[in-house]
């Protein structure tokens, strides 16, 4: 009987077992199974948090970027009649996308700097007179003539590099000149007050200042070469025009010189800003040459120039935006420099997308009906929705990425992200813009170039 008392013994110990090890494991799969129902309603807080903590900065973002949708829509129109100018003038195409980055990434990253000022206190919302504001000022409007001088002498040699056929270097020069004068005349005083007025009203520059600025420049810009074309028309190949060429020349290097001389903060501007604003230039032609390049193309649909300042204007807008939000995140410290997004990055990121998803479709719309109220043929809202669309879709993790890594690599290396980030992801974008849109053109209509 021994052995079946041992018997017994050992099949409730293995029982026991058993059982406590089922026990444990309905105690973890109950544990794991609660913890997946409630997943949704994590989730869902989660985003409601979210939702709740950005909801103020997506209405301040959206708003302004719809005033700049229709700001860029306005420009769009004018493009769209320009082209009888674009044919007379060959190779205008290739230096208009590069004058509207020009005049966006100077004054953008003056409303940057002057943002990131207002936050840290260097600058006061009140409109008196200060050094640092001066120097400001003085840089935009050196910066204005360099990089307008710059961009003509960009525009011809991609024209000769690729063999388009185009007007001289001093028509040239003369156009992108002239054309940055006028338009930094409004647009300097307009950036100095949009940037002030926008914190004194509780607004932060960061959402709203940039793209503002930035559809401002798309609006003034093409009237101003416009305005630029005409006087031009008047004084061509004459002797008043090679006098401007030459008092402009010699403005620019008069220009440089003062401003790497005079004052610790504009000779700060100077050196930082020049580089990126000559790569910024350069990437801005690239993006007239992909135009340039699909001429004919949308010279059989003229609405498609309606598209182009809404979508390359959105998406700088988009993409300085989120640099601006990482730069005056790294100036006040709630953002690492680190070269892995951490979760301030995330929460920005995560900003755009939403905007993104918004912003362009409705610019498709815009552009549509933007085409049919100045009697163009447009190509079709479904249509001109979905080139906007997935163009924008597409262009949109590679603002993200540009944008991070331009912040945190320019201010691991002790450079200020407001003169460098703006600029150069900005410029960045506008080839890559075109080429999508160009693409997605191509695509939908099924044309070839």
């Amino acid at each position: 009987m021994k052995w079946t008392e041992k018997l017994l013994k050992k099949i409730g110990e293995y029982t026991h077992i058993i059982l406590d090890w089922m026990v444990k494991l309905a105690v973890l799969v109950s544990k794991r199974s609660l913890k997946i129902f409630q997943m949704p309603f994590i989730i869902s807080g989660k985003f409601t948090n979210f939702f709740r903590d950005v909801s103020r900065v997506l209405g301040e973002t959206f708003t302004a970027l719809f005033i700049c949708a229709i700001g860029d829509l306005i420009a769009g129109i004018f493009l769209s009649g320009m082209t009888n100018t674009l044919q007379m003038f060959p190779g205008l195409l290739v230096l208009i996308p590069g004058a509207i980055g020009m005049r966006g990434n100077i004054f953008g990253a003056l409303g940057s700097r002057l943002g990131s000022n207002l936050h840290i206190g260097i600058l006061t919302p009140e409109l008196k007179k200060s050094p640092v504001l001066n120097q400001n000022i003085i840089s935009a409007i050196i910066l204005t003539v360099i990089m307008s001088i710059f961009l003509a002498f960009a525009a011809k040699g991609f024209c000769i590099l690729l063999g388009f056929e185009s007007i001289s270097i001093m028509d040239f020069t003369i156009i992108s000149v002239l054309g940055g004068i006028f338009s930094g005349a409004l647009l300097l005083p307009a950036t100095i007050l949009i940037s002030i007025k926008s914190y004194e009203n509780g607004w932060d520059p960061d959402n709203v200042t940039t793209p503002l600025i930035a559809a401002s420049g798309d609006l003034f810009t093409i009237p101003s070469i416009l305005l630029a074309v005409y006087i031009l028309s008047w004084i061509r190949n004459g002797f008043a025009e090679n006098i401007l060429f030459a008092i402009f020349i010699i403005l620019g290097i008069m220009g440089f010189a003062y401003g790497i001389r005079r004052g610790s903060h504009l000779k700060k501007i100077m050196v930082h800003s020049t580089p990126t604003l000559f790569l910024s230039s350069l990437f801005g032609t690239a993006a007239g040459t992909i135009l340039n390049g699909s001429f004919s193309t949308i010279l059989s649909n003229p609405s498609i120039l309606a598209l182009v300042p809404l979508f390359s204007g959105e998406s700088g807008d988009l993409v300085s935006i989120l640099g601006a939000r990482l730069s005056s995140g790294l100036h006040i410290g709630s953002i690492e420099s680190s070269l892995r997004p951490t979760e301030e990055a995330l929460r920005n990121f995560a900003i755009i997308i939403i905007l993104a998803v918004i912003i362009y479709p409705l610019i498709g719309v815009l552009a549509y009906f933007g085409s049919l109220v100045i009697g163009i043929q447009p190509v079709g809202l479904v249509n001109m929705v979905f080139i906007s669309t997935a163009a924008g879709l597409m262009l949109t993790p590679l603002m993200l990425l540009i944008a991070f890594y331009l912040n945190a690599i320019s201010y691991r290396k002790g450079l200020d992200p407001d003169n460098i980030v703006i600029p150069l992801s900005t410029s960045l974008t506008d080839p890559v813009a075109n080429s999508f849109l160009v693409m997605m053109v191509l695509f939908t209509l099924g044309l070839t170039l």
